[in-house]
């Protein structure tokens, strides 16, 4: 069995140019398996991996959402927190062009456009997550507090169960 090669991304360099401790994990990727998929591959619950999500709104104004793999996101909430009308997920191709990653493999880190980052409070509850390095089947897991420090979220409560 050979072992696959790290990948080095836009978010790997980024936080290792800030000193970021973390770990990288390789696994298989499925298409369309989500943090199901990436749950079931690193034996760690869904809970903790954070889906980085471009979503827009009435204006096509682009946003980053973090949010745990077990949850959705109440676009509603959010629009209402934000003071929006609306929010949506933008499509693949869209958000390919303000990210700069393939869905799938989204980073919040090193993003092609600067957006603003909202995170779901409850990450911070964790000891460690895993969220995605900017390739399918690669994660990075490391501290919420590594989040708060590198991206500035603006913390929300938007999730639902799925």
């Amino acid at each position: 069995m050979s072992k696959q090669k790290t990948p080095v991304t836009p978010a790997t360099r980024l936080l290792r140019q800030a000193r970021v401790v973390f770990t990288e994990h390789l696994y298989s990727y499925e298409e369309r398996g989500g943090t199901a998929v990436s749950a079931r591959e690193l034996g760690v619950d869904e809970h903790h991996i954070i889906k980085t999500l471009i979503m827009e709104d009435e204006n096509k104004t682009p946003l980053i959402v973090l949010m745990h793999g077990d949850q959705e996101v109440s676009t509603k909430d959010l629009a209402r927190h934000i003071g929006v009308k609306t929010i949506k997920p933008c499509t693949p191709e869209v958000a390919y062009k303000h990210s700069g990653y393939q869905v799938g493999g989204t980073s919040p880190f090193a993003t092609r456009k600067a957006m603003p980052v909202y995170m779901e409070q409850s990450i911070l509850d964790l000891e460690k997550i895993y969220l995605n390095g900017g390739k399918r089947g690669f994660l990075f897991e490391l501290s919420p507090g590594s989040l708060i420090e590198r991206l500035n979220p603006d913390l929300v409560e938007v999730g639902i169960c799925s």
